[in-house]
C-alpha cells in the first residue's frame, strides 16, 4: 500500500509537519476546513479502522495524546475542537491510511447536516 500519507512519512512529498515521534506524524491539511485543520497519522500503514489490531493500540492512543498537545499548541484547547476519524467510502474516508482530523479555531456547528 502506498498512499500520499506514506509518501509524506517517507519525505517523498512535502508537508507542513507540526509533530513527529516514533509512532505518529501530524501535519496541516492542504485543504483546511477550519482555521486549524491538522491530520495525525500512525507511521504504520493501517488502511482503515477495520484493519486495526491489538498491536496498534499504542500508536492509536498516541493519536489522542498528540491531538491534545496540538490543540494546546494551536490555542484551541480551551475553546474546543473536533476530532474525526472516517472509515471507508460511506464514512467519508478519502485516503486509505488511517488518520485523525483535528478541526478548530471557530465554532464548528452540528456534526452532520440534517437531511
Amino acid at each position: 500500500m502506498s498512499t500520499i500519507f506514506s509518501k509524506i512519512i517517507a519525505r517523498e512529498i512535502p508537508a507542513d509537519i507540526v509533530y513527529e515521534d516514533d509512532l505518529v506524524l501530524a501535519f496541516r491539511d492542504i485543504a483546511p476546513q477550519a482555521p486549524v485543520h491538522v491530520l495525525i497519522i500512525p507511521k504504520k500503514e493501517i488502511a482503515t479502522v477495520n484493519d486495526i489490531s491489538i498491536a496498534d493500540e499504542a500508536a492509536l492512543g498516541r493519536l489522542f495524546t498528540v491531538a491534545a498537545k496540538i490543540a494546546s499548541d494551536e490555542g484551541i484547547a480551551e475553546s474546543g475542537y473536533r476530532l474525526i476519524v472516517n472509515c471507508n467510502e460511506d464514512g467519508g474516508q478519502e485516503v486509505f491510511h488511517l488518520h485523525m482530523h483535528i478541526l478548530g479555531g471557530r465554532r464548528l456547528g452540528p456534526m452532520l447536516a440534517k437531511r
